[in-house]
């Protein structure tokens, strides 16, 4: 039998006032940063240090302090007896099977079911009636760690179930923490680095979160704040915000983070990538720094491990599968290397050949050439829609609902929608154009093949792309795919300076930038549709 612990008597709702402090951010620095370096045993007279960061004009903005707040529970976890009667050779074998490397003080063991993670019955039926047979390996392991309370580090593929990983120990945490008063601020905060992986968590959230009457919003740029501060000014236990919008709130005092005791930093890779660090210092500099934080990234880049020293204290890690770059092996991965022009020409062959009918993501890397593209699909009677970052978000959100239902299955889209983008059934990915990097490669064919189904990629790969001829040849190599004798001859040709494989920090101005959205007159389908939409102008820059 298993249970939650949840105390917090004495707690009166007013004690989650926060006081505000003209002192710089450099007086307390403590107040916005955890820390972990080299875990070690017990009872290890090694203490565990923070790192502290360069100070920019941002972070050096007045910060808050936290002297007095009130205690919170955070440790909800009682090991099931199943789990408890596993011997190390059992966790041994299981952690092995599913490719579950951890790291931490500790460690607690894995749970095999549903059942055994303890989570509430209302939650264990959304579980059951979503058609989920067992637990996906980050989910096994990760959920007893945050279940402690402790901070958690998550390195995991797209499509690994990261976001249940999460979510639901976020609804034990809120259900364990004394109700919202008025003037509250959330219990939950989630940070993701688009609007399109915000508003998933959020329907996630609301399915899992209905029973217990919990609230949730989304907040992020590119739509009318008008709907979103109302949610705030309501109440709601859990938000889910962008980075950027969040911060425009804060400012405007639309919200606070006084109740802050469950962080999450989703895709923090990618984040960083688009350029957010200081906002993700300004905000979690203003959260209590004995809150539980989890970060959750594909990746480990330096930039990552940096972040996540200075925001956690002690965590645990759960790494699933290798730490280095590889794909999913449940997509059966086929690179052809061709010439810039004959690319249209090679994806009306493949839509006639293998596609028709299908769901399909293709992927460019410019606004004018996923809106040149498009039409030329149009023209041709293919009910294919594009997305990319100047789109408003009614159109983007129509497009997504169209893509989503089958009725416009061939979406053109920029890496606005590489990551976070869940849609399921997606049978087929067209890189058109190679991304910036190898990286980003993996998280673009990671729409397909989800969940343990099948799926295929398809790569056109010119000579300009040379330069990750290397890297590309090594991640289908370890997942035992066939490597064309045209692609090994590109090994070495290109120029491998400035942004070279392992290109990072370049900037989305598709994500960052604001949704400036210019209306094109329709344009129906001749052949294969009826179809029609108003199309947003792109901007003619690449990102």
């Amino acid at each position: 039998m298993c249970g939650f612990k949840a105390h917090f008597e004495n707690v009166k709702p007013g004690d989650w006032d926060g006081q505000w402090s003209q002192t710089p951010a450099a007086d307390n620095f403590s107040a916005g940063a955890g820390g972990w370096g080299e875990l070690r045993p017990q009872n290890s007279s090694v203490s565990f240090k923070r790192e502290r960061e360069p100070l920019n004009d941002e972070e050096m903005k007045p910060r808050k302090k936290f002297d007095g707040l009130p205690p919170f529970e955070k440790n909800f976890y009682v090991e099931h007896p199943n789990v408890s009667a596993m011997t190390p050779n059992d966790v041994t074998s299981y952690r092995k099977k599913r490719e579950i490397h951890v790291e931490g003080e500790n460690v607690p063991k894995p749970v095999y079911t549903f059942d055994e993670a303890c989570f509430p019955d209302h939650v264990l039926d959304v579980i059951k009636k979503a058609g989920f047979t067992e637990p996906t390996a980050i989910q096994a392991q990760g959920w007893p760690m945050a279940l402690r309370g402790r901070d958690l580090i998550g390195l995991a593929v797209t499509g690994s179930g990261k976001t249940l990983a999460y979510l639901l120990p976020a609804i034990v945490h809120v259900n364990a923490q004394p109700a919202l008063s008025p003037g509250d601020g959330p219990i939950v905060l989630i940070l993701a680095p688009t609007r399109e992986l915000a508003v998933q968590i959020q329907q996630e959230a609301t399915k899992f979160g209905a029973f217990s009457k919990i609230r949730s919003t989304c907040i992020y740029g590119g739509a009318p704040k008008a709907p979103q501060i109302r949610d705030l000014q309501k109440g709601v236990e859990i938000a889910i915000a962008t980075p950027g919008r969040l911060i425009d709130m804060l400012g405007n005092k639309r919200t606070n983070l006084n109740r802050i005791t469950y962080l999450v930093l989703d895709e923090a890779d990618r984040m960083l990538d688009m350029g957010f660090e200081p906002q993700i210092r300004n905000i979690v500099s203003q959260i209590r720094p004995d809150r539980q934080t989890l970060l959750w990234s594909a990746t480990w880049p330096k930039e990552v491990e940096s972040l996540a020293k200075t925001f956690l204290e002690n965590p645990y890690k759960v790494i699933i599968g290798s730490q280095d770059l590889k794909a999913n092996h449940s997509i059966l991965q086929i690179v052809e290397v061709v010439s810039e022009n004959d690319k249209f020409t090679k994806l009306i062959d493949l839509l006639e050949r293998e596609m028709e009918g299908s769901k399909v993501i293709i992927f460019l890397e410019t606004k004018r050439g996923c809106d040149q593209v498009t039409k030329q699909l149009r023209m041709d009677g293919w009910p294919a829609l594009s997305i990319h970052g100047d789109k408003s978000q009614a159109e983007r959100d129509w497009v997504l609902s169209e893509f989503r239902s089958g009725s416009s299955p061939i979406m053109l889209a920029t890496d606005v929608a590489a990551r976070g983008l869940d849609v399921k059934d997606i049978k087929y990915v067209v890189n058109y154009d190679f991304p910036g990097s190898c990286e980003d490669y993996v998280h673009r064919i990671g729409r397909t093949g989800r969940a343990g189904a099948k799926g295929t990629a398809f790569t056109f790969f010119t000579s300009a792309n040379a330069r990750h001829a290397r890297e590309l040849v090594k991640i289908l190599a370890e997942a035992g795919q066939s490597v064309s004798p045209q692609l090994e001859s590109l090994i070495g040709t290109g120029y491998h300076g400035g942004y070279g494989e392992n290109r990072r920090f370049r900037g989305s101005s598709d994500a960052i930038r604001g949704a400036s959205f210019a209306m094109r007159g329709n344009e129906g389908f001749s052949q294969k549709g009826s179809y029609s939409v108003s199309e947003g102008r792109g901007s003619g820059c690449g990102w």
